[in-house]
């Protein structure tokens, strides 16, 4: 779903206040201080920060921990260039979820902007004779989406082609209504020194925009699970692995009136290979990053290409990503050892399908437990292949937790720009916002 702009919630006027405390973070404890006297004007200043402190109406306080402009950023860069292995999630990103770790917030922000450039890219105008195609060349792409220092290239546009067999008529309907082959993405590849040595490798990243055209809607609604056909993904054993069907069509279809034209299996594949051999003996990983659609062909990339460069970090930062897989499918990524860090609003009922689900913690928020239901009932839902587990760590957020949201509708809570509010607000399970966090909900 594409993005809108959101606004936002103005502070109730002439209403009676609710008190309700606001998390503050010390970024160093106070030293005690012997005979401190207070002077009138620091009393004062002292029971005005209370009040901005549990009064709700007042949303414009700046931060309390936010860094000085004076601040050493170079401290931040190192601290991340010599951890980044641990921030793609080769240690499942323990200790850096609950609370969450700063550094972490800004790079799962930095791929979400990847992802919204894959959206601003899109023709979505279906007038237009460039309709489902990308709006901009690969040289000036990430400028032209107000992206000009990210430190990355753009080395291939990628295409997804739907293996939906259209009726005849379909050839009446308007032009769009039968897209099977839309732009979907794009590989890039981090081509900056500065930003190659904060990062602490060459990162290439895959981003995918979620879903748009007519057969990508019908495409999603494919919702059994198929086996992962092993020519296409030649891993030692498949162990029976299966994911939803209709995310395997858009990665692994071809378009059929077009002998010379690849899937997004292959082109994603050979762009990659590509890269690897250009900067070979350096430091590199893959994140493949994308939200709703984006997400799951996301994960089915990460797994692809796990197979194929075994050695070679691969994470996935995926934003309101429904379930892909089956139990078996799960196995083999965690063996493979691909990360996958999901980012879950539990409001969004996008992370609720499609099927059910085997995993205790995913029923406990919202999702349909096989276990719970009848053993008739059971049994038939498995032959159905219907059965999911889900995937990698989660960091679960709320829209609700969110003081500036005045909607949390079912299109709102599956935004790309909500899922970036909800991100740039979190704190921890104890503290889930940020009072001064207002990023992303433009007017």
């Amino acid at each position: 779903m594409r993005p809108s702009p959101r606004t936002l919630r103005p502070p109730p006027t002439n209403t009676p206040h609710t008190l309700k405390p606001r998390c503050i973070t010390l970024t160093q404890p106070p030293k005690p201080a012997k005979n401190l006297h207070l002077s009138d004007d620091t009393r004062q200043a002292a029971l005005h920060l209370e009040k901005m402190i549990n009064l709700e109406h007042h949303h414009n306080f700046p931060p309390l921990n936010s860094p000085s402009p004076h601040s050493s950023l170079g401290l931040k860069q190192e601290k991340l260039g010599k951890r980044w292995k641990e921030y793609q999630g080769m240690r499942n990103w323990e200790g850096l979820l609950d609370p969450l770790d700063e550094n972490l917030r800004a790079e799962i922000l930095r791929y979400g902007h990847f992802v919204e450039a894959a959206y601003k890219s899109f023709e979505f105008d279906p007038s237009s004779t460039n309709y489902a195609n990308c709006r901009f060349p690969k040289s000036t792409l990430f400028e032209r989406c107000g992206l000009p220092n990210t430190g990355y290239k753009v080395t291939k546009h990628l295409r997804a082609t739907s293996g939906i067999q259209l009726p005849s008529w379909v050839d009446k309907a308007p032009t769009w209504v039968g897209t099977q082959s839309s732009y979907v993405g794009y590989v890039a590849v981090c081509d900056n020194k500065e930003e190659i040595k904060r990062l602490g490798r060459r990162d290439i990243i895959v981003a995918y925009r979620g879903t748009t055209t007519c057969l990508e809607w019908l495409e999603n609604f494919r919702a059994t699970l198929t086996h992962l056909p092993i020519p296409s993904f030649p891993c030692n054993n498949n162990c029976g692995a299966m994911v939803e069907s209709g995310f395997l069509s858009l990665y692994t279809s071809s378009h059929s009136t077009n002998q010379s034209s690849m899937s997004l299996q292959e082109m994603v594949r050979q762009e990659i290979e590509r890269i690897l051999q250009t900067y070979e003996g350096e430091p590199l990983s893959l994140t493949v990053t994308g939200h709703s659609l984006g997400a799951a062909l996301a994960t089915l990339t990460a797994y692809d290409f796990k197979t194929v460069a075994p050695r070679l970090p691969v994470t996935v930062i995926s934003f309101g990503g429904p379930q892909v897989g089956d139990r078996s499918f799960r196995r083999n990524l965690e063996k493979q050892g691909t990360k996958v860090l999901r980012i879950v609003n539990s409001d969004d009922v996008i992370t609720k399908v499609p099927g059910f689900v085997f995993d205790d913690d995913v029923a406990s928020h919202g999702g349909l437990h096989v276990a719970s239901l009848p053993s008739w009932i059971q049994k038939r839902v498995e032959e159905a292949q219907w059965v999911y587990a889900e995937v990698g760590k989660e960091l679960r957020l709320c829209s609700r937790d969110s003081p500036y949201l005045g909607s949390t509708n079912v299109a709102t809570c599956h935004e790309l720009n909500t899922y970036m509010h909800l991100v740039d607000g979190f704190v921890s399970s104890t503290c889930p916002f940020r009072a001064s966090a207002k990023r992303f909900l433009r007017h």
